[in-house]
């Protein structure tokens, strides 16, 4: 019998605020205003709670145990799965492994493609839009293994030129590697229809969604991706934990990444036999504190109707265009008519890290640098930018405020 959802929570912005004990707290005396969520997101007293009692009441190592709390811890982490595969739609449990985060995951998929699959002369495509952790593994497979990289372009508002990407497919295409909403621009990219292009010429698809698992509703099915990563303190739960979604048809030929207990059948003194998916690729003592968290994170996210979520962020997204753009002083980057709640952009004549340096003054928190997207830095011919990146607590009143200490800053630098 399937159990009847609950109904959502009502979205009101000064109730949620009040499930963020950090939001109350104060910087340089003044009220903190947090606009760094693409980097962290901050965590609800839900999560917080949640963590906590574990460590007071039912802590125990998991899997194997047959005592009264290894079995309850046991039994709350492979729930917390259940609801990360009901979260992405993942058709099944064993789809689902638990990573240290997204980075982790994508080195998973990278190593293990490495050893079976991606070879001297394979190539791999990917966006110039990407997070270093997207880059970065691949690179390990062009040093160690004389994979080819190729870069899919974008225009100057931050999209990705379809034409373009479908030329780079060659019959050594093995792999894309894309990110479904970029961390530095908020361009959400068309991945559906990538996929399909993809697959039609017979290449896997690992799509980044660190930045779309929060603020986009997400179906691994529906999009057809052959795996999917996202990490959990994006998502409003704990650091320390991620996600690997991957079908599996690919998890039964991939061998595992790490080796150690919880990922095997038999070990002997001549031969190993691995567990099945997902252990074989969970070595060691799990994340148990942090899985659990992250569950209680997505039970948060979904006591709210996505549609509220997505019409809350749009509006943020709204304001703060509209307000930064007005300013003549400040360069906006990225552009594009999908997109999500990040703004990056400059004091024209000033360095990125000056103007968050200022401002934190004023008591907001904005990120500042390359954004661990070097490439993309590179395209749009700066070092650096700053970005506010918006989420489920920040107001219309904190971008006033943002606007606000940028005018101060303006004239300090002036």
């Amino acid at each position: 019998m399937t159990r009847p959802e609950a109904p959502k929570r009502a979205f009101d912005i000064a109730e949620i605020r009040k499930d963020f004990p950090i939001l109350s707290r104060e910087v340089y005396g003044k009220p903190l205003v947090y606009l760094d969520s693409a980097a962290s997101a901050q965590k609800p007293a839900q999560v917080i709670t949640a963590m906590r009692e574990v460590m007071e009441e039912t802590y125990a190592n998991v899997h194997r145990g047959l005592h009264y709390l290894s079995n309850t811890a046991t039994q709350m982490y492979e729930d917390a799965r259940e609801k990360v595969r009901g979260f992405i739609n993942a058709p099944s449990l064993n789809e689902v492994i638990f990573t240290a985060n997204a980075t982790d995951a994508i080195n998973l998929v990278a190593n293990s493609l490495g050893v079976s699959h991606i070879g001297e002369d394979d190539e791999i495509i990917l966006s110039i839009m990407e997070h270093h952790s997207n880059i970065v593994p691949w690179h390990f497979l062009r040093e160690r293994k004389g994979a080819v990289l190729n870069w899919i372009p974008m225009t100057d508002e931050g999209e990705l030129i379809l034409e373009e990407y479908e030329k780079l497919f060659t019959p050594k295409t093995k792999l894309v590697a894309l990110t479904h909403m970029s961390n530095a621009l908020g361009t959400i990219n068309p991945v559906k229809e990538m996929i399909r292009i993809a697959h039609e010429k017979g290449a896997l698809v690992l799509i980044d969604g660190s930045q779309s698992a929060v603020h986009m509703g997400v179906d691994v099915q529906d999009l057809d991706a052959d795996f999917f990563v996202f990490t959990g303190h994006k998502v409003y739960g704990p650091t320390g934990i991620g996600v690997l979604y991957a079908k599996g048809e690919h998890l039964k030929w991939m061998p595992p990444y790490r080796g150690g207990g919880e990922m095997i059948s038999l070990v002997e003194t001549d031969k190993i036999t691995y567990a099945e998916s997902p252990q074989k690729f969970e070595a060691g003592t799990p994340p148990i504190i942090e899985g659990i968290g992250l569950g209680a994170a997505i039970d948060y996210i979904q006591s709210f109707d996505r549609a509220d979520l997505m019409a809350h962020e749009e509006k943020l997204l709204n304001a703060a265009t509209e307000a930064l753009g007005a300013m003549n002083s400040v360069r906006i980057f990225g552009t594009a008519p999908e997109k999500g709640a990040i703004v990056s952009f400059e004091l024209v004549g000033t360095h990125a890290h000056d103007v968050s340096t200022i401002i934190d003054r004023s008591g907001v928190a904005v990120r500042a640098g390359h954004h661990c997207a070097q490439p993309l830095m590179d395209r749009l011919g700066v070092t650096s930018t700053a970005r506010a990146s918006f989420g489920i607590y920040n107001t219309v009143e904190e971008i006033e405020t943002l606007v606000s200490a940028l005018t101060h800053a303006q004239e300090l630098l002036r």
